[in-house]
């Protein structure tokens, strides 16, 4: 009872939030038309862009519902995963590619089957190490600052995902 209550929640706050733009949108039109449509050009286009990536996740969700069941991703991501849960964390947030905002629907379907917070939390933080850009890094801050900065954002990840899971 209580989650059909939430989701009509959750689905009213969307539909607010929609009609509230588009309101707004319908009032700057009359005020500065010009720039309302320059802004409707850039959100056009930008919208444009997310749609492969967003049909990507949901390729992505999908093969996961299809392959992975709860169990598996407990056992590898859950509460119980240990240092396997925490060294995949880690190296996929560290291979990961694209917006970060494509990786949140993914990661709250991992989530509701049974990945910790804190594996989330870890991958998150990882995304900052780029490997492509670690070759530049290294050219204009040197081998030694790379190396100790690498291991500071690792490390960083785990104690915050840590205090996270302790705050849960």
């Amino acid at each position: 009872m209580k989650n059909k209550k939430k989701k009509k929640k959750r689905n009213l706050g969307g539909l607010i939030f929609l009609s509230s733009v588009f309101i707004l949108y319908s009032i700057l039109f009359f005020i500065i038309p010009d720039k309302t449509l320059i802004s409707l050009k850039t959100s056009g286009n930008f919208f444009l862009k997310l749609i492969p990536i967003l049909l990507l996740v949901i390729l992505f969700m999908g093969l996961l519902d299809f392959f992975l069941i709860p169990k598996s991703i407990s056992k590898h991501l859950g509460k119980k995963s240990g240092f396997k849960g925490w060294a995949i964390a880690i190296t996929a947030g560290i291979l990961s590619h694209g917006p970060i905002y494509a990786w949140y629907p993914l990661l709250k379907e991992l989530k509701t089957q049974g990945m910790r917070t804190g594996l989330i939390i870890v991958f998150l933080y990882n995304r900052a190490i780029k490997i492509p850009l670690l070759p530049v890094l290294i050219a204009f801050f040197g081998l030694k600052f790379t190396v100790v900065l690498l291991i500071w954002t690792v490390t960083a990840s785990l104690i915050e995902a840590k205090a996270m899971e302790i705050l849960e």
